[in-house]
């Protein structure tokens, strides 16, 4: 049977053991617990941070040069034609008639000087044609009465010899136009003398019939003759005019 004092002894080393274990346990109890701290700090999910967004404006992008193509030359204006028109017409006699005459021809439109007086010899022209068909039918007794002219008497179909004027009246005013024509053809050439001489023939072939009646028949000249007439003095003198102006500006071929 032991001892008391070997009780003692043993329960005296049993509680030193135990105070000697005691802080062991603490102490490896708070190394896993930091260590467990450290490992989810050390093994977490980190972070990306993005780089700050630049402040710089982006570039303006360059802008693409045009590939429409350049608008064609336009042809010129009618206000420009306008006025060659009225600087060529206010060289002539007639400036007014010149320029409805010039106007009325949508050719004039885009002509030069030289197609300007091409354009007023065929103007003249027609004037010629419809003196012709005008005396033709006063011969045939079918054209318009002349009582508009109070000192012409009445056309007489029956009266051979005013008959007879009447057809030499178509047969001027034919040869008239035929002359325009050949000044046209002149103009064609640069040939601007004979231009001219064939405007002022073209003048003077109706005269031939108004003479006739003043020696013949005094009093029977018709209105409508004598109207067609003057109409186509004027406009070969206009003709007339825009030739020599012309002729003064650009070197005839034959020069």
């Amino acid at each position: 049977m032991a001892s008391p004092m070997a009780t003692t002894t043993s329960k005296a080393v049993l509680l030193l053991l135990l105070g000697a274990l005691l802080p062991l346990a603490t102490l490896a109890s708070r190394s896993a617990v930091h260590g467990a701290h450290h490992g989810h700090a050390g093994h977490g999910p980190k972070h990306q941070h993005s780089p700050p967004a630049s402040s710089s404006p982006l570039p303006s992008p360059t802008p693409t040069p045009s590939t429409s193509p350049a608008p064609a030359a336009a042809p010129p204006t009618t206000t420009a034609a306008a006025a060659l028109v009225r600087a060529t017409c206010n060289s002539t006699t007639f400036p007014e008639l010149c320029v409805a005459a010039l106007g009325a021809d949508p050719s004039s439109a885009t002509a030069d000087v030289r197609g300007l007086s091409s354009i007023a010899v065929s103007a003249a022209a027609t004037n010629a044609s419809g003196g012709a068909a005008t005396a033709a039918a006063l011969a045939n007794g079918t054209g318009p009465a002349a009582s508009s002219n109070a000192q012409a008497a009445p056309a007489d179909a029956g009266d051979a010899q005013q008959q007879a004027l009447l057809r030499v009246c178509a047969a001027k005013y034919g040869s008239a136009r035929d002359a325009l024509a050949a000044a046209r053809e002149s103009i064609a050439a640069q040939d601007y003398d004979f231009a001219a001489v064939h405007v002022s023939a073209a003048a003077e072939y109706p005269q031939v019939c108004k003479t006739l009646f003043r020696r013949q028949r005094p009093g029977a000249y018709p209105a409508e003759l004598a109207a067609r007439e003057e109409a186509l003095r004027q406009l070969c003198s206009v003709a007339s005019d825009i030739i020599a102006l012309l002729a003064n500006t650009v070197p005839a071929a034959n020069n």
